[in-house]
């Protein structure tokens, strides 16, 4: 990740709401690298509903390379130390940007927003009191009732079905960019390429209680959402990594030894076909059928090969990595 422009980021020690008896402060991340909203309005939305509680807080944008801040939100920063800016040196995309948010941000709890109106500020108490009151380690906003057109509904449903079918986990509205989670939560999260899209499930995957809090959509996400096809090739591609991460990220001769076996067995029995041809007297040397099943013997063989590779890797990680979670200890 290449080192962020600092814009504006003191150093002041976390300011609270004022209120007396503030138990905390939270950090709100808002990594602009898509479409953005009103800035300042977004901020002002979302502090309101802020200021009702008794904790202090904090809001982080993040811009990614292509975003300038608007000079309204910088004038905004110079007047309060709630508001800080980051900009990386170039585009870096969402996931940089919340990381870098993370590390950054020094509230016990950990808000993330999208750079838009995404759903009703008036629904934020709901997910702070899930995580605050309600002992979960993570509350992700499930927009409901939906206001967009039935074709993002079926693109949501759609993504959740294929996320369901490789994970065995459900959820409604997995990429909602509103979320809360601890501080622990945050830090211990995998984030990198385009993970966060896969953020609740992520966190379940490491051992944590993840809600799903039902939010009102705002009207400005309701908008029709239509992507070009690279957009949505990519996004199956990243429900593959994820698959592979959340399934064999500690046996990887299961996956590739699996897919493998498949190769070399259907590889060995059109070889043990061909064998049998050319004992009966056929000719076998100038046939397709053997160049694919040498290919597919080799192809077999290879990725076996890789998944051994890949036990020897994560062997030599283990003494480094932990692979669980203590919940509680009595």
């Amino acid at each position: 990740m290449s080192t962020p422009v600092i814009l504006m980021d003191p150093t002041t020690e976390p300011v609270t709401s004022g209120n007396p008896g503030a138990s905390g402060l939270i950090s709100v991340i808002v990594p602009v690298v898509e479409r953005t909203d009103d800035l300042v309005a977004v901020y002002q939305a979302f502090a309101r509903e802020l200021d009702q509680g008794s904790e202090g807080y904090e809001f982080l944008f993040i811009f990614d390379g292509r975003f300038t801040p608007p000079p309204e939100l910088l004038a905004l920063s110079r007047d309060t130390d709630r508001v800080r800016l980051l900009r990386f040196a170039r585009e870096f995309g969402e996931t940089a940007a919340l990381r870098l948010g993370i590390e950054r941000s020094r509230g016990d709890l950990v808000l993330t927003l999208p750079a838009y109106f995404q759903v009703q500020p008036e629904g934020l108490r709901r997910l702070l009191d899930a995580v605050a009151v309600g002992g979960a380690d993570m509350a992700v906003a499930n927009r409901s009732p939906r206001l967009d057109s039935w074709l993002n509904r079926v693109q949501s449903r759609l993504f959740h079905s294929i996320v369901k079918g490789v994970s065995d986990q459900q959820f409604h509205d997995m990429a909602c960019g509103v979320r809360v989670m601890r501080r622990t939560v945050a830090e211990n999260l995998p984030l990198y390429g385009d993970l966060h899209r896969f953020i609740p499930a992520l966190a379940i995957r490491e051992g944590y209680r993840v809600e799903e809090v039902p939010v009102a959509q705002h009207p400005n996400d309701a908008r029709l959402r239509v992507y070009p096809p690279g957009v949505y090739f990519r996004r199956l591609l990243d429900i593959g990594a994820f698959f592979f991460l959340a399934k064999f990220t500690e046996k990887p001769l299961r996956f590739f030894g699996l897919v493998g076996s498949i190769f070399l067995g259907a590889g060995g029995a059109l070889s043990l076909v061909l064998l049998i041809e050319r004992v009966e007297g056929q000719g076998i040397a100038n046939r397709p059928a053997l160049l694919l099943a040498v290919l597919m013997v080799a192809l077999g063989v290879q990725l076996i090969g890789l998944g051994l590779v890949g036990e020897i890797i994560v062997h030599l990680r283990a003494p480094h990595r932990r692979a669980y979670r203590v919940r509680e200890r009595t």
